[in-house]
């Protein structure tokens, strides 16, 4: 057994916005990965723009800074539950964690979540309490509730035994006690080096390596990313891939290291180390990649099954191919498969219909956040209303059920309890946080669709949520849906902002003067339960009489503009959500009111 003492693999896992990838820009511009004069962007480690735009993290990546002679690869994860399936692949490349706490939030659910990760695998903690220059922290509290999380999910002894460090991200200071003086993060690199174990194997031994993440190459083809568990490998070198008991052959192309950003090209990398391989043609995630002579598995990696499924389709609306540059069966069918390779939490299955395809994943950013992506690339689909995946075990109907942790101001939580206690939520916790309440709730995957909207519309905005998935559990019942009914154009035109001055006393518009509607299309929410069919392109009549009211402006209402997001949660069983590269649409699954009706009063038969 050999021991690697030159490299330290980490991993740094935290909730949503706790600091992970400012943590991480911090540690590489303070190991002058960058020039001195080199312009820096903020959060460099999310690339993605859709990362960018959200403030999230969606995809793990890799990094490596050098400190005192000791190579540190470094892994920012997603801290988002619905990126879980990314969390749970990178920490098979790691030997310990950097858990980051935010100094007045505390633990939250989502830190909960990847630490039982990291904690099953039995990786190495160290704890990183961040942003203790909040003027609210509560440095102290903070540190109990994380000992008692550690204790909560069963740490053994030399997890709990776990060293913390203070820091400011954001300034790149890291401290080992509060009081001390510091500006810089030599703490934080001297505690990795000296806790976290170097990567121990059999160096000599016939090559093995896990495939844990993919990267598509335009140039090279797909790459295989992973880490050398036992042997070396080299440019050029046979291989054979087992995936279950399947094996095939194949030649490593090149072999890449991670230095600072960049991936570079080595001819050997030996154990312990985190590579990037190509020329291994069709691998995927899971599979070994094991030495030519002596080919051995390794155990394969667990991935918690997709909670929620939502339909594909192509765009069948009048307008559909007139903004879009992918419009066909084939082109969704290519793009979602492709995605498969890469986003292991995510499923792809055929249905009847050779248009339609039902996608399954963890969750409505999981799956919107890949709606996003498609519409960016150019593509136009309709998607139905998300449906979570239900399992029957031991002959009994089960669903998914999610831990939510709500943040409140205190004269709200009435009203919360109260739009939860309908979802058929149960409160497991409560705990008060200087004017916020934080509620902690067991709910249904499917009481959680809609939800985010209805919170920030009684909090006024001040509600925070947070959920993440807890297991399934028997069917709680039937769920009251949407109680507000749809208003439905029904004839093709231009609105006109008289048309839609007529109809405001209805309900909700959508839509502004001057949109394009077509027959079907949802613009409004109807202040009543039914649907209603109306012209919002109706024209105000000329005539030679006039009164004395005739010509004073007309004063229209903004209308309320639906993200994706807002648009999936809003929809009903029998209506869909139009998405191409400039708009997203609502509109109702069939499009003619007199087919609609017949199907409706069947359906009440």
């Amino acid at each position: 057994m050999s021991v690697n003492e030159k490299l330290r693999n980490i991993a740094i896992i935290a909730h949503v916005d706790h600091g992970k990838t400012t943590l991480v820009d911090a540690m590489l511009k303070q190991s002058h990965v960058f020039r001195s004069n080199e312009k820096v962007e903020e959060r460099v480690m999310d690339s993605g723009d859709i990362e960018r735009e959200r403030g999230i993290t969606i995809l793990s990546k890799n990094t490596a800074i050098m400190y005192n002679g000791i190579k540190i690869n470094i892994v920012d994860t997603p801290g988002h539950a619905d990126f879980g399936g990314e969390v749970e692949r990178v920490l098979n490349m790691v030997d310990g964690v950097l858990l980051l706490v935010d100094a007045f939030e505390g633990p939250m659910p989502q830190t909960k979540y990847v630490l039982r990760k990291a904690l099953e695998q039995k990786l190495k903690p160290i704890v990183v309490i961040n942003k203790i220059d909040r003027p609210d922290q509560r440095v102290d509290d903070v540190y109990d509730e994380v000992l008692e999380l550690f204790m909560e999910l069963d740490a053994d002894d030399d997890q709990l035994d776990f060293p913390v460090i203070y820091a400011t991200a954001r300034d790149g200071i890291a401290k080992y006690h509060m009081e001390d003086e510091s500006d810089n993060l030599e703490p934080l690199m001297e505690t990795i080096v000296k806790e976290i174990p170097a990567p121990r194997g059999d160096a000599d031994g016939p090559l093995q390596m896990m495939v844990t993440t993919l990267e598509a190459d335009d140039y090279v083809g797909r790459v295989a990313v992973g880490r050398i568990i036992r042997g070396s490998v080299k440019a050029n070198q046979n291989v054979v891939i087992i995936n279950g008991d399947n094996e095939k052959r194949a030649r490593i192309g090149k072999v890449f290291a991670y230095q600072g950003l960049q991936r570079v090209e080595v001819p050997e990398a030996g154990m312990g180390e985190i590579v990037a391989l190509t020329g291994l043609g069709d691998v995927s995630i899971g599979y070994t990649v094991a030495d030519a002579e002596k080919p051995e598995a390794l155990p394969t990696i667990n991935i918690d099954e997709p909670t929620l499924s939502m339909t594909f389709g192509v765009n069948t609306s009048p307008f559909a191919g007139r903004e879009g540059q992918f419009v066909t069966s084939r082109h969704l069918r290519d793009r979602l498969f492709k995605e498969v390779e890469t986003n292991v939490a995510m499923r792809v299955e055929e249905t009847d219909s050779a248009d339609v395809f039902k996608v399954s994943g963890r969750g409505e950013l999981h799956l919107s956040v890949l709606i996003e992506e498609m519409r960016r690339e150019g593509y136009e689909l309709q998607v139905g209303k998300p449906e979570v995946v239900y399992k029957t075990i031991n002959g009994q109907l089960c669903e998914p059920i999610e831990n939510l942790t709500v943040e409140v101001p205190q004269e709200y939580m009435g009203t919360v309890m109260e739009a939860l206690g309908t979802r058929k939520a149960e409160l497991t916790n409560m705990t008060e946080l200087s004017g916020y309440m934080r509620l902690e709730f067991t709910i249904p995957a499917r009481g959680l669709i809609g939800f985010r909207s209805e919170l920030l519309t009684n909090t006024k905005g001040n509600g925070i949520m947070n959920h993440v998935f807890h297991g399934y559990a028997p069917y709680k019942g039937d769920m009251q849906g949407r109680t507000r009914g749809s208003l439905v154009a029904f004839e093709q035109g231009t609105t006109t902002g008289y048309g839609i001055f007529t109809l405001q006393d209805r309900g909700v518009m959508f839509i502004g003067p001057g949109e394009e509607v077509y027959e079907g299309m949802i613009v409004g929410e109807n202040s009543r339960e039914m649907d209603i069919d109306i012209n919002p392109c109706k024209k105000k009549n000329v005539s030679n009489m006039r009164t004395s009211a005739s010509d004073e402006a007309i004063r229209l209402v903004p209308p309320r503009i639906l993200s994706l997001e807002q648009a999936l949660e809003y929809i009903n069983k029998d209506e869909l959500v139009e998405v191409t590269p400039e708009h997203i649409r609502l509109r109702k699954a069939i499009l003619d009111r007199t087919v609609r009706g017949r199907a409706a009063k069947n359906a009440r038969k």
